[in-house]
C-alpha cells in the first residue's frame, strides 16, 4: 500500500472519531484492514458503556475477531485517529497486529484533558503476589489439555 491508501484508512478512522463525538462519546476512531478489505470500524464507547476498556482499538479488534471468527488478527493493519494508549498498544499485539498508523499523538490528547501521556510515564499500579497452588494447578490442567488454544 502506499500513503494515499493509508492516508483513506486513517481518514475512515477519524470520520469514526467524529461518530464517537457526536454520540456523546471521545474523540477516538479505528479501522482495521486486511488485505485492502474494511474489516471493522469502530469507535470509543467508555462514556455511553461506563466501561473504562471500550477505546476504539479494542472495540475494533472485538469487532474484527467476530467477523473473521478468530482472535489472530495477523496480516492486519490498524489505522486510529490518535496514537493508541498503553492498553490498546497491548490489546493490538495481543491480536497480532503488527502494523499500526495513527493522526494525533498523546500529546495531542493531553492537551484536551487525556490521561494517555501519563501511563507512558509511570505506571501507579501496586502489584501483589500470593502463590495459590489452586492456581498453578489449573494452570497444568489448561497446560495438558488436548483442546487447548494457545495464544
Amino acid at each position: 500500500m502506499n500513503n494515499k491508501d493509508h492516508a483513506y484508512y486513517l481518514k475512515l478512522a477519524v470520520e469514526e472519531s467524529l461518530k464517537s463525538v457526536e454520540s456523546g462519546s471521545s474523540p477516538f476512531g479505528a479501522v482495521i484492514v486486511k488485505d485492502g478489505e474494511v474489516i471493522a470500524t469502530d469507535h470509543n464507547r467508555v462514556v455511553p458503556n461506563n466501561d473504562p476498556t471500550a477505546h476504539a482499538e479494542v472495540m475494533c479488534i472485538r469487532s474484527a475477531c467476530q467477523k473473521l471468527q478468530t482472535f489472530d488478527l495477523s496480516g492486519c493493519v490498524l489505522y486510529t485517529s490518535c496514537e493508541p494508549c498503553p492498553m490498546c498498544l497491548n490489546a493490538i499485539k495481543w491480536a497480532n497486529i503488527r502494523e499500526i498508523w495513527y493522526s494525533s499523538d498523546r500529546h495531542d490528547a493531553d492537551h484536551i484533558g487525556f490521561r494517555d501521556n501519563t501511563f507512558y510515564e509511570s505506571d501507579p499500579v501496586q502489584l501483589n503476589r500470593i502463590v495459590l497452588s489452586e492456581s498453578n494447578e489449573v494452570m497444568k490442567k489448561w497446560f495438558d489439555s488436548k483442546n487447548k488454544k494457545p495464544y
